[in-house]
């Protein structure tokens, strides 16, 4: 199967007053987002507010996303979860319905497990999924998930499962990190987390990355990525790409950047999060306002 490479977005999920997902705007947002400089769609992840959505919310998402036109292909869902049998149904869901691949976060919630548990785990969902098209994206992130996903634990897995075991989001922010992985295991597709290591990773044999900023910034992304491949000088859009980074991750990420498209879209509901996210004070969304204009990034208007 062709693997996950460019830009791809951690993409944002839209609530509903009520807070549940909005079919149509998530279907509509994922639309414009492949029109303007994505690859790929990292749906149901961090920034996706993945975790506070039930097992059926998230198995709708996937299938409304289908039944809308987004390209399966363009899909890759996070399917991780503390729960095995969870981690396998939605894993599961994701193949069936044609997705390029899966993110999956390693079981979180016991801290400090060995790297043969976690192999374990990794093991029992490609058994049970028993399906050769599964394409899994390990999800390395220790700042939230207290889990890491180290190189031995890789080696571990793709020595056993080679055409399964397809690359890693890497979320940590440490480049040596991202860089050691592409330089030990060919073939294996690292994708950084945040745009100040998307072209050094690229660089040194990384395949591209998976961004929460690319919900705002993904033809920036798209335009050092064309530029890397081209041999071209990438500045022009490397550095405001890593300054929308900069202003950005001073917030929590998902409010921050459902802000900016309520503004950019004029849709207030773009608002909506679930707990435990607070609405954005008045003077904090100004600030933000003004952090992200005096970068000078306008964002693209919709097809």
């Amino acid at each position: 199967m062709e693997r996950f490479t460019g830009v791809n977005a951690a993409v944002l999920t839209p609530l509903t007053a009520d807070l549940t997902p909005d079919d149509a705007l998530m279907a509509e947002y994922s639309q414009w987002l492949l029109n303007n400089g994505c690859d790929g769609l990292a749906i149901l992840g961090t920034t996706g507010e993945a975790n506070s959505f039930s097992l059926k919310e998230r198995i709708r998402i996937i299938e409304n996303m289908v039944e809308a036109g987004i390209p399966a292909s363009t899909m890759m869902p996070g399917t991780g979860s503390c729960s095995l049998t969870d981690a396998v149904e939605l894993t599961r869901v994701a193949v069936n319905a044609g997705c390029g691949g899966v993110l999956m976060l390693p079981p979180f919630y016991y801290k400090n497990p060995s790297d043969a548990g976690l192999f374990r785990f990794f093991s029992e969902v490609i058994q049970r999924v028993g399906d050769a098209r599964l394409q899994i994206y390990l999800y390395h992130f220790p700042q939230m998930s207290s889990t890491p996903v180290s190189h031995d634990l890789i080696e571990m897995l793709l020595k056993e499962y080679p055409e399964t075991i397809a690359g890693m989001k890497d979320s940590s922010g440490v480049l040596d990190n991202m860089v050691g992985a592409a330089q030990k295991f060919p073939g294996f597709h690292v994708l950084s987390g945040a745009e100040d290591c998307f072209l050094p990773l690229l660089e040194a044999g990384g395949a591209g990355c998976i961004t929460a900023c690319s919900n705002v910034s993904s033809q920036l992304a798209q335009d050092v990525y064309q530029a890397y491949k081209n041999g071209t000088d990438a500045s022009a859009a490397n550095d405001p790409l890593c300054a929308i980074r900069g202003v950005i991750q001073n917030y929590p990420l998902s409010s921050a950047l459902k802000q900016l498209i309520a503004r950019h879209s004029g849709n207030d509901a773009w608002k909506n999060t679930r707990p435990p996210f607070v609405d954005m004070d008045d003077v904090t969304r100004q600030k933000l306002f003004n952090e992200f204009d005096a970068i000078g990034h306008s964002l693209p208007v919709a097809a």
